[in-house]
């Protein structure tokens, strides 16, 4: 049974419902991997990241990214016959998989097969926020940058939660006397491909490539300001003298040259 909020949804493309559809026949367990859907259908690998992507977007979709027994990483695909998210239910959370701060950046997984799972969402509850949940005061010249940042790349456009998140780590850069240009320039540089969480992307690059403080330089030399101007007692021109006189052109006064 495909629920009609697919099949007519209004902001996703034919390609992403038409996945949703097929991921939904398959029994658990199946490979629904960009690969498998690359080899099942004609559309090219852009064109499946890019559904994926919408159906993750619009909640039929969640790609966690998990430990194996093993050790090794390996992703796993879980649909939703309802999206995870509604006009009257709170946000889903949080699933990006993001560095973890105490250790060295894992690697990207290799492209296993996704296991499709089918697990039941739990309500989230819809009381108050708790005290960790409260919105936090960001500043607002580092979340301006990071909102910005999808007119450079649209992949880069951020959720609020992420602005949220972000901004401490890009204040750190601009406290350290960054310009703003050149921490845009630096998170927009050279970006991974496919890029699956652009969230994470940028917070390993914010760490990273977080620079240095810039050195003290040189106390500034005092400024010698020029003397004043003074009227000449002799011939009443103007002239720069620390104190009242005679301008070196006029002789001195007959006491003096008596003297």
């Amino acid at each position: 049974m495909v629920g009609n909020h697919l099949l007519q949804h209004r902001e996703l493309s034919a390609t992403a419902i038409g996945v949703a559809a097929y991921i939904q026949s398959l029994p658990e367990g199946a490979p629904v991997g960009i690969r498998a859907l690359v080899a099942r259908f004609p559309e090219g690998e852009m064109r499946m990241s890019s559904a994926l992507r919408e159906l993750e977007r619009h909640g039929y979709l969640e790609r966690r990214t998990e430990r194996l027994p093993t050790g090794r990483l390996a992703t796993r695909t879980y649909s939703y016959n309802k999206p995870l998210s509604g006009p009257d239910e709170p946000p889903p959370p949080d699933r990006e998989p993001v560095p973890d701060p105490d250790r060295e950046p894992v690697p990207e997984p290799t492209p296993d097969p996704d296991p499709v799972r089918r697990p039941a969402p739990d309500p989230e509850p819809r009381g108050s926020a708790g005290p960790e949940h409260a919105p936090r005061s960001v500043d607002p010249g580092a979340a301006r940058l990071l909102t910005g940042l999808r007119r450079r790349d649209p992949r880069l456009l951020l959720a609020e939660r992420d602005v949220q998140r972000l901004a401490p780590a890009v204040s750190a850069w601009l406290d350290r006397g960054a310009d703003p240009e050149a921490v845009a320039l630096a998170l927009t540089t050279n970006l991974p491909e496919p890029m699956r969480s652009p969230a994470s992307v940028l917070a390993y690059r914010l760490k990273a490539l977080l620079p240095p403080h810039l050195p003290q330089g040189p106390a500034p030399s005092p400024i010698r300001r020029p003397d004043p101007f003074q009227t000449c007692d002799g011939c009443e021109r103007a002239f720069r003298s620390p104190r009242p006189g005679r301008c070196r052109d006029c002789p001195p006064p007959a006491s003096r040259a008596a003297a």
